[in-house]
């Protein structure tokens, strides 16, 4: 449904005809750690994520699986090459 109480006019899995059932009856603020980040929206009331209404328990576990300005770390793996099929491999060609 639409939402009717912080984040007028946009889509909103928590509310209901009885209002929001989001804890507390409506989304919290972003923190610290979402400034940034480019879904944040801006609204009279304040700065809201536009993914998850409490954005601080993202945060709890590490990094916001969302966040948009944080780079990433991928690590490369490497695969162990068996010498001796490296070898067969080599003696094919």
């Amino acid at each position: 449904m639409v939402c009717q109480t912080i984040k007028v006019g946009n889509e909103c899995g928590f509310m209901t005809k009885k209002g929001c059932g989001f804890n507390g009856g409506s989304c919290h603020v972003v923190m610290e750690n979402c400034v940034g980040c480019s879904k944040i929206m801006e609204l009279s009331a304040g700065q809201y994520c536009g993914v998850y209404p409490d954005p601080a328990s993202k945060w709890i576990t590490g990094k916001c699986p969302t966040a948009t300005h944080i780079k990433r770390e991928i690590a490369e793996t490497t695969q162990k090459i068996n010498p001796l099929k490296a070898s067969k491999r080599a003696n094919k060609h």
